[in-house]
């Protein structure tokens, strides 16, 4: 079971398993994700919060394995709202934890966070870096990690815990790509900006202590997390011990970076407007994906900033030529 697998990286993790021989369910309330999206499985519309329903699902499915997505995934939107987040994220997440346990379920995949090390004092990022969240959606995600501890050690629940970096990019067959509303990440707002499908892209900050002022993230494309979920759930069946794994590039690019390789994979003007630092955003986020390929023999092979905007903007200048036609735009 995929939860959360009509949103975007659920999505392209769906379309993986189905492609290497697994037969995935997807389990959505389509309250943020897409029922287009899900196009490689059954699709069960279902909300976390009904732990019964959940119970009886798994068992009608014979389900062997739960790949968990389905949270609230916007740092800013955490800040004003903590109360959703936690609700959705830790309280839900226990309901399916437990529909699991009823239901015989002892596999469990979590899409975690970078977000869990708030702000490293060094870099590149390690597991043994200590997490310190500084908003509540890296608290939610902390929490489940270790929740899944003492599951494990209680119920004998085997898991990997994905610590994830900056999702980005398309399907390669450009069936699947980033549609948020709103949107908040900056290859698809720069992608955006360039085809004029919205304002100036506001770059936050340039006097960060980096080569050129903005800030450096890690990017990794959905299609090697999704790879990364395969691998870590093959880790799992072939009884490998639970654990918690960075998954990255393990290159960081800075946000005129981007900007420039939007601008030439477009060979159009991003239109740009500098404003200042948003409150609480580190000088660099990079992750030392090692372990990864340690544990789960895995590593990022579509990562490179060209492979990542081109994947997106090949879906989004598609994309934007569907709604024209539609009249949507």
């Amino acid at each position: 079971m995929i939860t959360g697998g009509a949103g975007y990286i659920g999505s392209h993790t769906t379309k993986y398993f189905s492609q290497h021989g697994l037969q995935p369910v997807v389990l959505d309330n389509l309250h943020v994700g897409h029922r287009s999206a899900v196009r490689w499985s059954p699709l069960v519309e279902c909300d976390l919060a009904e732990r019964g329903k959940l119970t009886q699902i798994l068992h009608d499915y014979d389900i062997q394995a739960v790949i968990h997505f389905a949270a609230h995934c916007y740092v800013g939107e955490s800040m004003t709202r903590p109360a959703d987040y936690f609700q959705n994220n830790i309280v839900n997440t226990l309901h399916l934890l437990n529909a699991m346990r009823e239901a015989g379920v002892r596999c469990f995949v979590f899409s975690s966070s970078c977000a869990t090390y708030g702000i490293p004092e060094t870099g590149p990022i390690h597991e043994e870096t200590p997490q310190r969240p500084i908003n509540p959606y890296g608290e939610s995600k902390l929490f489940v990690e270790r929740a899944l501890n003492w599951y494990g050690r209680a119920y004998g629940l085997k898991w990997v815990a994905l610590r994830y970096f900056n999702a980005a990019g398309a399907d390669f067959d450009g069936e699947l790509g980033e549609e948020h509303d709103p949107e908040t990440h900056l290859i698809p707002l720069a992608i955006q900006a360039a085809l004029g499908m919205r304002g100036p892209l506001q770059v936050f900050g340039t006097d960060y202590p980096t080569p050129d002022g903005s800030a450096i993230r890690d990017y990794i494309h959905v299609w090697d997390l999704a790879s990364a979920h395969y691998k870590a759930l093959q880790y799992l069946r072939d009884g490998g011990e639970s654990c918690a794994v960075n998954v990255g590039a393990g290159t960081g690019y800075s946000v005129l970076e981007v900007i420039r390789a939007v601008e030439a994979v477009s060979a159009l003007p991003v239109p740009v407007e500098f404003v200042g630092r948003r409150e609480g955003d580190p000088p660099a986020l990079v992750a030392d994906p090692s372990a990864a390929k340690r544990t789960l023999q895995w590593t990022a092979c579509h990562s490179s900033l060209e492979q990542i905007v081109s994947s997106a903007f090949h879906w989004h200048s598609n994309s934007r030529t569907s709604k024209t036609h539609s009249g949507e735009l």
